[in-house]
């Protein structure tokens, strides 16, 4: 996501400004380059992502694929995970079991969520996201600082996230869920 500002924006639903939007109301938004989201019936907008952004993305999309196992996808945005009726969200990447795939979006929880951080939606992704992909029991979930560059990894045990790995610029984190690779946050920029 773009450091363009990211705020939640009410759509009014039916004459209803206060009513929750739902999975259904996001599939009427315009296909107008902008990810649409939505938490607890609340939609958050954002623009299309800077390079910085990008870049962390690109470096990450390869170094996932090279170590991801014949039963499992990675996806970069946009793809739908819906977490509920009033909760769908577009992680940067994630990584699935081809099973849980559907034909429009993941209905289930991913085993893991990538977001790349940005100005404007650090809050989003480091509590509400982290939040709801914890609740809904996404097997680990990361966060990667561009302006750093540094890496937060937290993995999901007894039902909460602990944080495994916390690395900055050539620092290693070796992570192990959902399946073995290295990343040193420095090189997802290096082309």
């Amino acid at each position: 996501m773009s450091a363009v500002n990211m705020m939640p924006t009410p759509f009014p639903a039916a004459g209803h400004p206060s009513t929750p939007l739902t999975r259904a109301d996001l599939d009427l938004m315009p296909d107008d380059g902008r990810r649409y989201e939505l938490i607890d019936g609340n939609l958050l907008v954002s623009p299309a992502p800077v390079p910085q952004h990008q870049r962390a993305v690109g470096g990450l999309h390869v170094l996932l694929y090279a170590a991801c196992p014949q039963e499992l996808e990675v996806f970069v945005a946009p793809l739908d995970v819906a977490l509920g009726p009033d909760t769908v969200l577009q992680p940067d990447l994630l990584v699935a079991r081809h099973a849980d795939v559907g034909e429009k979006d993941l209905p289930v929880a991913p085993l893991l969520a990538v977001e790349v951080l940005s100005p404007s939606t650090r809050r989003f992704d480091l509590m509400l996201k982290w939040s709801r992909y914890q609740d809904a029991g996404c097997a680990a979930y990361w966060v990667v600082d561009p302006d750093t560059p540094s890496l937060i990894a937290w993995e999901l045990r007894d039902g909460a996230y602990v944080q495994v790995a916390k690395v900055t610029g050539d620092e290693t984190a070796y992570l192990t869920s959902p399946f073995e690779v290295s990343v040193v946050p420095a090189n997802l920029f290096c082309r």
